[in-house]
């Protein structure tokens, strides 16, 4: 996948803006805030018990800088400064595709070191491009993938510098690119075992959910309306509705790819232990960009459950459903 794999060019490893131009939006992966538990809650163990008979079985905080890539299109024909109909979140073509439908995804093992984090990464993108650009046909709706960058060495996006403290990812819209550390999406679980190989692809999954969001129209309607908020609950509200949306789309992946990943009930387990502890309960007002850990697990459960896109319609929901 060579040509979808720009080489970062060298920066320091301080995160600042970018010096030739103004900040851009950028969908940031935050990092696990408290110890996981490994119980099962009531929502995964619904997940687990419509599954039986079978071998059952990621952070972004949103920042908005007052600017876009301004060559953006999406697959709706839709430009960075064209203004956005509601309708292109709420009722969304891609609601009306159904389930994803299945390519049979098998990931290899995760050893020590950064060549077989990148392979995996690597890997697993190639499902996702699969799978997005099945269903992207299913709704008429053009598609390309997102370019990948997974780095072991500072670099610079359109969306900053990176590392950035405390995150391990993100997804940058204004050149339709996700970031990834191959050590740091390791330091951000908190030093998670790597075994437990669907922490670390349930943050890919993620990452690549916001492209889904931005090819759809979905992304730029939800900056557009933060930048029309005049109040920080109103933008934080937005927030939560485009990350919550992004980890149904994560779940709903992984429940199509469930039985050749494999998803075993320790993998399941361990990831909903992590999610559940990526939660923004314990920050301040204005900083709950991202939603409860009830509501941060309980999304991507309700994707890996039902798998049809509609399901993961956060825009019509209520207020508390993406607290």
């Amino acid at each position: 996948m060579a040509g979808r794999h720009p080489p970062p060019a060298p920066a320091p490893a301080v995160v600042h803006d970018p010096p030739d131009g103004p900040r851009r939006a950028v969908y940031r992966y935050e990092p696990r805030r408290r110890p996981p538990r490994r119980a099962v809650d009531v929502t995964a163990a619904g997940v687990l018990g419509g599954l039986a008979g079978l071998a059952v079985l990621v952070v972004l905080g949103l920042a908005t800088f007052g600017g876009v890539g301004g060559g953006r299109m999406t697959a709706s024909g839709l430009r960075a400064g064209d203004t956005v109909s509601s309708e292109t979140a709420t009722a969304n073509r891609l609601y009306a595709t159904g389930p994803l439908t299945p390519v049979r995804c098998r990931l290899p093992r995760i050893d020590p070191g950064a060549d077989s984090m990148r392979g995996f990464m690597d890997r697993l993108s190639d499902c996702l491009d699969g799978a997005w650009k099945g269903q992207f046909g299913k709704a008429r709706m053009a598609y390309a993938p997102p370019n990948r960058v997974f780095w072991d060495a500072p670099g610079r996006s359109p969306c900053g510098t990176y590392p950035s403290p405390g995150a391990s990812a993100f997804y940058c819209p204004a050149n339709n690119t996700m970031y990834v550390g191959l050590d740091h999406i390791i330091e951000t679980s908190g030093r998670e075992p790597l075994s437990n190989f669907a922490v670390f692809a349930r943050v890919i999954a993620h990452e690549y959910g916001h492209h889904v969001q931005e090819r759809a129209g979905i992304l730029l309607y939800g900056q557009q309306r933060m930048e029309r908020s005049r109040d920080v609950p109103a933008r934080t509200e937005t927030s939560r509705r485009i990350e919550l949306q992004a980890q149904c789309f994560a779940g709903a992946f992984l429940g199509a790819e469930r039985r050749t990943l494999p998803m075993t009930r320790q993998q399941y387990e361990a990831l909903m232990a992590d999610v559940r502890g990526r939660g923004d309960d314990r920050q301040p007002a204005e900083k709950r960009d991202h939603g409860s850990g009830d509501n941060y697990a309980g999304w991507v459960a309700k994707g890996y459950r039902d798998q049809r896109l509609a399901a993961c319609n956060t825009w019509t929901v209520s207020p508390a459903e993406v607290g």
